[in-house]
C-alpha cells in the first residue's frame, strides 16, 4: 500500500507540473501571438507615419516577442521532474528566463533613449524631423488597449501559475503599454501642435526609455541574488525558526539554509531533539514541521530537517 501511495502522489505531482506547465504555455502563445500582430502593425505605422517614436515602440514589442519565445523554451525545461544532475529540480531555468527578459528590457530601453536623445541633440543643432502621420498615432492607441489587457490577463495567470518568468513577461506588456502612452502623446502633440513641435516625438521616446529601464532592473535585481544562492528574507527565516521551536521537544533550529529555485523554496535546518527518543517520534514531529513549512512557502518547497540530541 505504501508503494502504491507514493506512486498516486507522484502521478498526482506530474499531472500538476503537467497543467502549470499547459496553462504557462496558453498564456505565453496569447502574448505572443498578440505581439506578433501589433510589431508589423507598428514597423508599418512608423515607417509611412515617418514616427521615429512608433519604430522605436516596434522594436519594443519585437523584443516583447522575443521573451515570448525565451518562456516558452525555458517553461518546458523548469517543468522538468528531478533527475540524476539535477537534485533540486529545473526550477532556476525560470530565473533564467526572467533574467534574459531583464537584460532584453534594459537594452530596448537604451536602444530607445539613444535614438530618441540622437533626434533631440539633431534639432538643437539647427537639423529638422519628419512630422509624425496621423497613422502612427492610431497604432499607437490601439497598442496602448491591446498592451494594457495582455498585462492584466498574463499577470493573473502569472500568479495563478506561481510563474516568475510570466509575471516578469507581465511586466514587459505593461512596460509595452507605456512605451505607447508616451509614443501616443508625443505623436498626437506633434500633429496637433505643428512642425515647430515634431521634437515632442523622440523626448516622448526617451521620458518612455527611462520606464522600461526601471522595469528592467526591477526584474533582473532579484534573479541575479537567487541565482547567486541569496537566502530568504529575515523575515521569512525567523518565521521558519517559530515553526520550529512552536514544536513540543524540538528546540534550538540553527545552520538555516533557504534559497529560491525559481517558483518554489528550499529549506535546510538542523534541531534538537531528546536524544532517548525513538525514531519513530522524530519523523513524527520533524513531519509536523516540514509541513508546516510547506504551509508557509508553498507545497512544492524541499524540506531538509537534521536531527541532533538536546545539549
Amino acid at each position: 500500500m505504501d508503494v502504491l501511495y507514493f506512486c498516486g502522489l507522484i502521478q498526482k505531482h506530474d499531472v500538476i507540473m503537467d497543467s502549470r506547465e499547459k496553462g504557462i504555455y496558453k498564456v505565453t502563445l496569447v502574448g505572443s501571438v498578440v505581439n506578433a500582430l501589433l510589431l508589423i502593425l507598428k514597423f508599418v505605422a512608423g515607417i509611412l507615419g515617418n514616427s521615429a517614436a512608433m519604430i522605436a515602440d516596434g522594436v519594443h514589442s519585437l523584443s516583447d516577442f522575443i521573451t515570448d519565445i525565451v518562456v516558452l523554451v525555458f517553461a518546458r525545461l523548469a517543468g522538468k521532474p528531478v533527475d540524476s544532475d539535477h537534485d533540486y529540480g529545473h526550477g532556476k531555468y525560470e530565473t533564467l528566463a526572467t533574467l534574459i527578459i531583464g537584460i532584453a528590457l534594459l537594452i530596448v530601453g537604451f536602444g530607445i533613449l539613444w535614438n530618441g536623445a540622437s533626434s533631440v541633440i539633431l534639432v538643437l543643432r539647427g537639423g529638422t524631423l519628419h512630422s509624425p502621420g496621423v497613422i502612427a498615432f492610431w497604432a499607437a492607441i490601439i497598442s496602448i488597449v491591446s498592451k494594457e489587457g495582455l498585462y492584466r490577463y498574463t499577470i493573473v495567470k502569472g500568479k495563478k501559475y506561481n510563474s516568475p518568468a510570466v509575471i516578469a513577461n507581465a511586466w514587459h506588456h505593461r512596460s509595452d503599454a507605456l512605451s505607447s502612452i508616451g509614443t501616443a502623446f508625443g505623436i498626437g502633440g506633434a500633429i496637433l501642435l505643428g512642425d515647430k513641435w515634431v521634437v515632442l516625438d523622440p523626448i516622448a521616446a526617451i521620458v518612455v526609455s527611462f520606464f522600461i529601464c526601471k522595469v528592467a532592473v526591477q526584474l533582473i535585481s532579484p534573479c541575479l541574488g537567487e541565482l547567486l544562492e541569496k537566502s530568504l528574507p529575515d523575515s521569512v527565516e525567523k518565521q521558519i525558526e517559530d515553526i520550529v521551536n512552536a514544536e513540543p521537544g524540538v528546540s534550538d533550529p540553527h545552520d538555516l539554509r533557504t534559497r529560491r529555485i525559481g517558483s518554489y523554496s528550499a529549506v535546510d535546518v538542523h534541531v534538537r531533539m531528546d536524544g532517548n527518543m525513538l525514531l519513530k517520534d522524530d519523523h513524527e514531529k520533524s513531519t509536523v514541521i516540514e509541513t508546516r513549512i510547506k504551509k508557509l512557502l508553498g507545497p512544492a518547497t524541499i524540506v531538509y530537517i537534521h536531527y541532533e540530541p538536546q545539549k
